[in-house]
Formats: structure tokens, sequence, C-alpha cells
């Protein structure tokens, strides 16, 4: 039997898009680097001004990773992209996280599978970009271990494959928002007052309606290790007040004055302000 012309050049046309959209997606992602417990690799997505780009942690049941600030345990992730070609600039943005029960203590992080968004600015936006990308990171589970990964990938217009996942991901980065600014979560007030041990902050956050909302403080810099806030009763309505012991300066340093920044998370937004402690 033979086959109408017409029907074999569609056919071929069909494979052809068909491994076309495969090579896409193939180039859209590095392989996994890692073992049964974790493993990392780097996605891409279209650019849209800056190229966009993601490190994707991949996490067995039971364990997890920790955010840029750990918490009471643990050691934020360490990124050295010094081996790339042609890259200019790149900032990881981070998704909301958790509090997380570890040995008693309580840390701060990711108990699923993490893409960590990448904003990539090209040395020559005439050229691609190549990330190398050297990954140290801890994961716990009962105990704690050190993890490493080193994915490679390059970026030009390909990634739509990823692109959802990404979406995803930024979503789940809190929006900068200035001190009472938001008609939803925000931040709207913040005052200190004398603590039974030390001074301390009461800060109050608006909650949107049938939601719950948890509060993170960091320091000026990864040398100070606040502690983390306490909710606490008190608040008018609509409000949650926690409150938030000014403790963890490095030797020399003060909070007189000194820049917390203040993430509050909901189920549905989060949102990072930074704030003077009075």
């Amino acid at each position: 039997m033979t086959l109408p012309i017409n029907f074999l050049r569609l056919t071929v046309a069909v494979v052809s898009t068909v491994l076309a959209l495969r090579a896409a997606a193939a180039d859209a992602v590095s392989p996994w680097d890692g073992d049964a417990r974790t493993a990392a690799r780097l996605i891409a997505g279209p650019a849209q001004g800056a190229l966009r780009a993601g490190i994707e942690i991949r996490l067995k049941d039971g364990w997890h990773t920790y955010w840029r600030y750990p918490g009471d345990a643990g050691v934020p992730p360490q990124f050295d992209f010094a081996g790339s070609q042609n890259l200019g600039a790149v900032a990881v943005r981070w998704p909301a996280p958790r509090r997380l029960p570890e040995a008693g203590l309580v840390a701060i992080g990711y108990d699923r599978d993490v893409i960590l968004p990448l904003e990539v600015t090209a040395h020559n936006p005439a050229l691609p970009v190549t990330l190398r990308l050297k990954l140290n990171y801890a994961i716990c589970e009962k105990l704690c271990v050190p993890a490493e990964a080193k994915v490679e990938l390059a970026l030009a217009a390909g990634g739509v494959a990823q692109d959802p996942a990404l979406t995803a991901a930024q979503a789940r980065v809190p929006g900068k928002r200035a001190l009472g600014e938001g008609a939803g979560l925000a931040v709207r007030a913040v005052r200190r007052e004398a603590g039974p041990e030390r001074p301390r902050l009461v800060i109050d956050v608006a909650v949107p309606e049938g939601s719950a909302v948890d509060l993170f403080a960091e320091g000026p810099t990864d040398q100070w290790a606040p502690p983390l806030p306490v909710a606490t009763a008190g608040a008018p309505p609509g409000l949650q007040r926690f409150v938030l012991d000014l403790d963890g300066a490095p030797p020399g340093e003060s909070y007189e004055g000194a820049a917390v920044t203040l993430t509050a998370v909901s189920d549905r937004e989060a949102i990072e302000v930074p704030v003077r402690v009075p």
C-alpha cells in the first residue's frame, strides 16, 4: 500500500515538531545531581527582561532543608556561580518558608520540594549565559547531613516547559511592603516595650479573613541571630500580635536603631517588611 505524499509530509512534520519540543524541554533543565535523599538541578524559563531560571531541590519524604535564615538550627544554602560564562549578576529569590521542629528547636525552611527562582543578568546581552552552580546545603531528618550538587545549564530562549513551576515558585516569594502598607496581609504596627528579661518588639500583623499567619525576623546581616517571634494574645480584631525578644545581636552590636526584616506568611500570600527598631 502506498501512502499519499501529503500524509507522509504531515507525518514527518509532526514527528519533527515532537522531537523539537522534546529537545526544548530537555534544554530547559539540567540533570539531577544527588542521591536518594536529595538532589538538585537548574531549570530555565523564558526571558522577561532578565533571564529567568531556578534551583530546584528535591527532598525525600521526612527530610527538610533551610531558608536563608535557618532559625534555631541548621545552615543556609551556599551558592557558588564562579564557573559560569557571560554571567553579569544573579539574584536568588526565596519562597516563603515554614517553621520546622528539629530536636527540640525550631528551624526555618522547607519540608517538601522547592524551587528557588533566579534573576540572571548577562554580561553581554547578545550572547547566551551558561550557569555553572556549586550548591552546598544541609538536609535533616532525625540526623542532619551536608549535601552538594554541581549543575550546569545554558540559558537562552528556551525553558518554556518549566515556566509554570517557576511561576508558582515566584508567587510564593514575599512581596516587598512598607510598614502599614497593604489591604490584606500587612505589618500594621511595631513598638518597643520592656520584656521580662530584655526589651522586645510588639508586632501587629493584619490577617486576611479565614487565614492563619506566621512571622519571621532577620537582623541587618547574617551575623545576627534573632529568635523566632512568638504569637501572643491581646491584638485588636483582625490582627495577630507577635513579640520578638531583642536578643541575638553579635558582640559589640545593639538593636538600637537596627534594621530588621520582618517576613509575614499566610496560606495565601507572603510579604517582606523592613523596619527600624525604635
